[in-house]
């Protein structure tokens, strides 16, 4: 099905969730008030005499707040919990799922909310009965659990399937059309196949009679192998009839990019996009950055002025090292470090090259000759990288990321497809970094955790990045 269906679809199933979530919490409030009104008795009428004394053997009939004062809880409730329950993927399954898959997610998302009711009661020092939010809990589920089962019973009937199934008709090339079916055969409860339609040799003509005879709700075109002048014809056919035509975008195969669907400057335009491009999770990511960075700068002030001053006092030269590192898409930018080296370290380099024990264009040796004594120090905590936070203010790196190498080294990549991991901001720490990063040897490891990262980026995984990092420096397991 369409995304902005599937996107519908999703939205009405929240707002309908989200008043049965609120129908919950007022039932878990009226049989706790219920109990607390009935008192052993009312308890012992419903579920046995043990039960009633096991409860009140120990304490008092405790009075339970009137309803009024858990009215906040809906403000709470209504919008949170579709949300966590989207979050356990609910949505996203199919409608003749497993019974069991269904109550497991169900039962999750309820837990998960419960929970967090709790939470918010006790950070707003509300102290609402406990027995409120577990009653909720369990009646939620059951609201819920009826609700979809009854979607289900009703899918199934001459109606549901006439309302939410899609008649369709696949059109192009037969191989394109054989294999898009193939394709689609898993999700036949939301489509129905009624015809295949061969663009190139068929004419246009026989379409438009298929369209009224079998009542279709929509063309699917593959146009892969088929000319565009009759992918045009056919869209026009359909566009008289006023009927949906859905032109799939997979014209060329790629195998990292993801294709959207944009406008520049008022054309539609094919995007296809290797990373996540604007979005809001990259937004956020950037203000944790530098909300981060001015937060580390005043921290670690302290730290960094006295190994400013150690390495003044112990060796001739700046104090900084400054070097042009490839930024994001290959910009040159200058990065920071305190200066571990000597002074002559670049032109060392060339006589040392014969003991480089990395792999490819990176250099890389143990118990590097050029490193001073107070740089040894400072990369066993890595406290040499710190100066990189103002290259984070700057927006020339990331807190997590591909490290960021000299223009020289990335000048000898010989594998082209090493230069995706230059298509993100270059970060003061990565997945290299915190994965053992003194024993990997081989360059192509190291760019395929950068690869893997840049693929498998989260907000998440930067934060488990970040506190793996944290337990690095602390360690000691900085750079030899």
């Amino acid at each position: 099905m369409l995304l902005r269906d599937r996107q519908f679809r999703v939205k009405v199933n929240q707002l309908i969730d989200g008043v049965l979530f609120a129908l919950g919490l007022w039932l878990a409030w009226g049989i706790r008030f219920y109990w607390t009104k009935s008192g052993p008795e009312g308890v012992d009428a419903i579920f046995g005499h043990k039960a009633a004394e096991a409860i009140f053997r120990h304490r008092e009939v405790d009075a339970i707040s009137p309803f009024s004062d858990y009215l906040w809880l809906f403000l709470v409730v209504i919008p949170m919990a579709p949300l966590v329950v989207e979050w356990q993927g609910f949505y996203e399954r199919s409608i003749f799922s497993s019974v069991k898959q269904m109550a497991w997610q169900l039962a999750k998302a309820c837990f998960i909310s419960v929970v967090g009711l709790m939470v918010i009661d006790v950070m707003l020092k509300r102290e609402a009965a406990r027995a409120v939010f577990v009653l909720f809990g369990f009646c939620s589920f059951g609201l819920m659990f009826v609700k979809e089962e009854m979607v289900r019973v009703a899918f199934k009937t001459k109606l549901g399937q006439a309302k939410f199934k899609r008649r369709i008709i696949l059109a192009g090339a037969a191989e394109d059309t054989r294999r898009l079916l193939a394709d689609i055969a898993k999700r036949m409860e939301e489509l129905e196949v009624v015809g295949e339609f061969d663009l190139n040799a068929r004419p246009i003509e026989e379409l438009v009679t298929a369209l009224h005879e079998h009542s279709i709700n929509a063309v699917v075109i593959a146009a892969r192998q088929t000319f565009f002048d009759r992918v045009e014809r056919a869209i026009r056919a359909c566009e008289l009839e006023g009927i949906e035509c859905w032109l799939l975008a997979d014209f060329f195969e790629t195998k990292i990019s993801e294709t959207s669907v944009d406008r520049f400057y008022g054309r539609p335009v094919l995007v296809f996009r290797c990373g996540t491009g604007t979005s809001w999770p990259r937004l956020i990511k950037e203000i944790l950055d530098l909300a981060g960075a001015m937060v580390a700068v005043v921290v670690l002030a302290p730290v960094m002025l006295a190994a400013a001053i150690a390495i003044k006092m112990t060796s001739r030269g700046p104090v900084l090292f400054r070097q042009e590192r490839a930024g994001l898409n290959g910009k040159p930018f200058v990065m920071y470090k305190f200066r571990s080296m000597v002074t002559n370290a670049e032109q060392l380099k060339q006589e040392l090259e014969r003991l480089n024990e990395m792999s490819g264009p990176v250099f890389k040796v143990t118990d590097d000759p050029r490193v001073t004594k107070v740089g040894r120090v400072l990369r066993k905590r890595s406290i040499d990288e710190f100066p990189q936070l103002f290259n984070v203010l700057r927006l020339e790196m990331s807190l997590v990321g591909p490290r960021p190498l000299p223009l020289d080294e990335v000048r000898r990549f010989d594998d082209l497809s090493h230069r995706r991991r230059l298509s993100v901001r270059p970060g003061l720490t990565c997945t290299w970094q915190v994965s053992g990063r003194n024993d990997v040897k081989e360059f192509k490891d190291w760019v395929r955790m950068d690869l893997e990262y840049i693929d498998k980026w989260s907000l998440w995984l930067d934060i488990k990045i970040l506190w793996r990092t944290i337990w690095v420096v602390l360690l000691g397991k900085g750079a030899r």
